[in-house]
């Protein structure tokens, strides 16, 4: 929906809501703002949307590559897991703060830092991320935890779980919060068990591979990409809440939820990484081998559920991210219909790397870094910038295609062509600081990060770039 120069892109009609709080209905709206009359929920409903997407097998594995990639020992690699789990939650509150304010999803609130045009990239690499990447990747945890559990190959171990992740999201937003707020305490329960019995196996004493500092900065990138890959996505989960929602418990539950989520799940994987494992056992298979048959029973029936959980939200803030490009879609080519067709390119991509799910996900983990860090740095100094200005001004521009902002999308490009080119370490390329000074490890989404956000920040100043409204 595009609005006139100048106006606010909202609706205070006292019309009955036609959408509302009904749980089995399939959402319309889009990227256009939310009515009021449609507004309803509470800041706590974040809390379990945003914990039980993270209790799941992927976040397991951030801590397993911690110490049998990374070289790590356990108490290194909780360091770097802890303080890469806090950076990422703190941003992902703070952008939720965005979703009562404005109404729309967060890559359409990106309009404010890119420009109307500009933000077609970012918005378009999330939705690749999220409903390719993300989508594959945890589709596959569960597929080997379906598959070590009934024995059915992987490949309809994939189907079954797949179509089950396409229907949540093909409903949409309400009906999402209600299955994260269910399947909360059923994966909170199972992983808490389980990690008791884990850390009670594990060795966490045993020395680690020599990963040094260059080891700290890769498990660190990897628990800061894998909590800041949801920051895209922050406000996709608040647009619906009332403008009157408390920010403090808006920033609270979100960051709280992710946090102690991905942490707790994710010391659980770097103990576990401790325990001899078979060497031909299967990620999941390895991760439940040393727990007693009901209890590995149990576990394998939550990593099926989490993934479903987190899958549910990525294909969900896909769709949203492809609304928020701003093209002129036909009718038919609607939210729910846009869940569908990336939920089957997200299928074709899990079904390639079922072969080889583990190198596949460090390097994903990497990767996803180096796109979110500049995007970060360009929209935290843009909301920085703008904290002062009327809300009816900004909410004029993300609703007006006319709207340009070259500084920020020059800063995004910036940071990736000064971090990726210089400072990636990958199995397939090695960046010429990472080859030169190998303990540096992998930096490149801090780097991104604070050369957009200096970009940003001095280009404006410098020539106070004119903005049309």
């Amino acid at each position: 929906m595009t609005t006139a120069p100048g106006t606010t892109p909202t609706s205070t009609s006292p019309s009955p809501p036609a959408y509302g709080d009904k749980i089995v209905a399939v959402e319309t709206a889009g990227a256009e703002p939310i009515p009021d009359a449609e507004r309803h929920g509470g800041p706590r409903q974040l809390l379990w949307t945003w914990a039980s997407p993270n209790i799941e097998f992927a976040t397991v594995y951030i801590g397993v590559i911690s110490v049998l990639f990374f070289g790590l020992s356990f108490w290194q690699a909780a360091a770097a897991l802890l303080l890469g789990t806090a950076l990422g939650a703190l941003t992902q509150g703070i952008l939720s703060l965005d979703g009562p304010r404005f109404g729309v999803p967060q890559m359409a609130i990106g309009r404010l830092a890119f420009g109307f045009r500009g933000n077609a990239l970012p918005a378009g690499v999330n939705a690749l991320v999220a409903g390719v990447g993300w989508f594959a990747v945890n589709s596959v945890s569960a597929a080997f935890a379906l598959n070590t559990l009934t024995g059915l190959r992987p490949l309809p171990s994939l189907l079954v779980v797949v179509a089950a992740e396409i229907v949540i999201g093909f409903i949409g937003h309400n009906f999402v919060h209600t299955f994260e707020r269910y399947a909360f305490p059923v994966l909170a329960v199972v992983f808490l068990v389980a990690g008791v019995w884990t850390f009670g196996e594990a060795d966490l004493s045993a020395a680690g591979g020599g990963g040094g500092i260059g080891g700290f900065l890769l498990a660190f990138s990897s628990a800061w990409g894998y909590a800041a890959g949801w920051n895209p996505n922050a406000s996709d989960y608040s647009r619906y809440l009332p403008r009157t929602a408390n920010r403090f418990r808006t920033v609270l539950y979100p960051a709280l939820g992710m946090f102690l989520s991905v942490s707790v799940v994710a010391l659980t994987g770097a103990a576990s990484a401790t325990i001899a494992a078979p060497a031909d056992a299967t990620p999941t298979a390895a991760f439940t081998g040393h727990l007693p048959s009901w209890l590995g029973h149990l576990v394998l029936v939550a990593i099926i559920l989490g993934a479903i959980s987190a899958n549910a939200l990525n294909i969900y803030s896909s769709s949203m991210s492809i609304t928020s490009i701003g093209l002129r879609l036909p009718r038919w080519l609607g939210r729910s219909t846009l869940v569908v067709l990336t939920g089957l390119a997200g299928t074709a991509a899990a079904w390639s790397s079922l072969s080889d799910a583990g190198h596949a996900y460090e390097a994903f983990l990497l990767v996803i870094a180096y796109w979110i860090g500049p995007w970060l740095g360009v929209v935290l100094t843009e909301r920085w910038r703008s904290r002062r200005a009327p809300g009816a001004d900004l909410a004029g521009r993300l609703g007006n295609p006319g709207f340009s902002n070259w500084p920020g999308f020059a800063a995004l490009l910036a940071g990736i062509a000064v971090s990726v080119p210089l400072f990636s370490n990958q199995e397939q390329y090695a960046g010429w600081a990472a080859r030169h000074w190998p303990s540096l490890g992998d930096v490149t989404c801090l780097v991104g990060f604070v050369v957009s956000a200096v970009v940003y920040a001095t280009t404006c100043r410098v020539f106070a770039a004119r903005r049309t409204v």
